[in-house]
């Protein structure tokens, strides 16, 4: 009889096949995105060295989040999203709200992974259709996916690898000219670029708020690591380790990095326009420099999107064991693998409207919009998360003796209010006012549906 319970369980649950250091990897992977590389440059023209600043109060509000998830995670190490607690202690409604919200969001972060990555392999096949490159990228990964949990753990460690030594790189090369006192020009590379003259708000205290939600977007899915823990040996210790180190890596990755780029050049001299790590590969005498972070770039987008089709299709087939939608039943059936293979078929099917869109230029204004209100989305989904965490605290399922987030009713309501400051804030910026507005839209259309609905789960 236990056998059999025991084959009943494989056939219904995916396998654990990642490993402490795909997790460790990925979850370092998750704190660093193409916003580093490319768009280090417009974040330090916006607010000069108090950038770091900010990076810091994102980094303790991610931390803070990812705490709360991972306390939540360590009594039910067996859900494949965290979301699923949304469900349980808000309600089935907020809970349909909040994960079909998520799914969403991430397949539109796919699409727009998808649709960079065309761009940035257009740098070496200039005369090769974008379209055709995304949909070989994309089939590749889907392949990988289809494999077994491992594949994709080693896929994210060696995508996770190379922007990993891209950045220690640059921390290490500006460690050395700083102690060689080394000159470019009329400036020496110094850390005393970032103290001189500083000012909180140097080009106004408009530009010092508006790079809170750049910065923010910079770090976003990052809580990817919680639809992970579920297919790990070891998923308790793993969980503890990959969550308790965060903070060290964004000093190192994000802070660290910073740091070095305007040591090396001062902020004023960095354009916004242009990678600095383009500009500091070159000081060196890297020639080919560019190609050198493109290939950085283009490997942190194929991270991104292969991350996507993971955490989605797992999202997905949760979704469907939770909720009693009859179109959602194919999804909930796995391979011989254990992996959610329809879930993850359909949702590269619709990831495949990225090459179809950018290909009409009428249509990719709508879809930048689109993407833009999916990734505003983030933020509501953060603060329902929260929420949930604070009626879990109340909740019999409480472990007092599990991965207890510190002073939780201080620290979580502070998330709260941080979070929601950083939502209002995009309604004072040009660029960022219509995305959210559509969030908005969103929340009401989606909210009064979700309302509606007779929803029957199974936690």
């Amino acid at each position: 009889m236990e056998n059999e319970n025991k084959k009943l369980l494989e056939k219904t649950t995916t396998r654990r096949g990642l490993q402490n250091r795909h997790i460790q990897l990925i979850a370092i992977a998750g704190t660093i995105g193409t916003g580093l590389f490319l768009g280090a440059g417009k974040s330090i023209s916006l607010t000069g060295p108090s950038i770091l600043f900010v990076y810091a109060i994102i980094g303790i509000l991610m931390f803070i989040l990812l705490r709360a998830i991972g306390e939540m995670l360590y009594t039910d190490t067996e859900q494949h999203s965290f979301l699923n607690f949304v469900s349980r202690y808000l309600g089935a409604k907020t809970g349909y709200f909040a994960q079909w919200s998520y799914w969403l969001v991430v397949i539109f972060m796919a699409m727009a992974e998808l649709t960079a990555i065309g761009n940035y392999l257009a740098y070496w096949f200039p005369h090769t259709p974008a379209w055709l490159m995304e949909v070989i990228v994309l089939v590749l990964l889907t392949g990988l996916n289809t494999l077994n949990a491992r594949f994709f753990g080693e896929t994210e460690f060696w995508f996770a690898m190379i922007k990993v030594v891209a950045i220690l790189g640059l921390i290490l090369t500006a460690v050395i000219l700083i102690f060689a006192q080394y000159r470019h020009g009329s400036d020496v590379v110094s850390l005393s670029n970032i103290s001189n003259h500083f000012q909180f708000f140097p080009k106004g205290v408009g530009n010092f708020f508006a790079s809170f939600q750049m910065v923010m977007f910079a770090f976003v899915g990052m809580e990817f690591i919680g639809m992970t823990i579920a297919e790990t040996n070891n998923p308790r210790p793993t969980l503890v380790k990959a969550v308790n180190q965060l903070p060290i890596r964004i000093i190192l990755f994000y802070v660290g990095a910073l740091i070095a780029i305007m040591s090396i050049y001062h902020w004023q001299s960095i354009p916004a326009n242009k990678s600095p790590f383009v500009m500091i590969f070159q000081l060196i005498g890297i020639k080919w420099a560019a190609a050198l972070v493109n290939f950085v770039v283009l490997t942190s987008a194929a991270s991104a999107l292969n991350s996507c089709l993971f955490s989605s299709a797992r999202n997905l087939y949760s979704l469907s064991t939770i909720h009693k939608d009859r179109f959602a039943r194919p999804f909930t059936k796995l391979s011989k693998s254990a992996i959610p293979l329809n879930a993850l078929l359909f949702i590269s099917v619709l990831v495949l409207a990225a090459p179809l869109i950018s290909s009409f230029q009428a249509t990719a204004s709508a879809f930048n919009m689109i993407t833009s209100v999916a990734t505003d989305l983030f933020l509501a989904v953060y603060i329902l998360t929260l929420f949930t965490f604070l009626r879990f605290r109340k909740s019999k399922d409480f472990l007092p003796d599990g991965f207890i987030l510190p002073a939780a009713k201080i620290f979580v309501p502070i998330a709260i209010v941080g979070f929601c400051l950083i939502f209002v804030s995009l309604f004072f910026f040009k660029d960022t006012r219509i995305p959210a507005l559509g969030t908005i839209l969103w929340i009401i259309v989606f909210g009064m549906v979700s309302r509606v609905r007779k929803s029957k789960i199974e936690l």
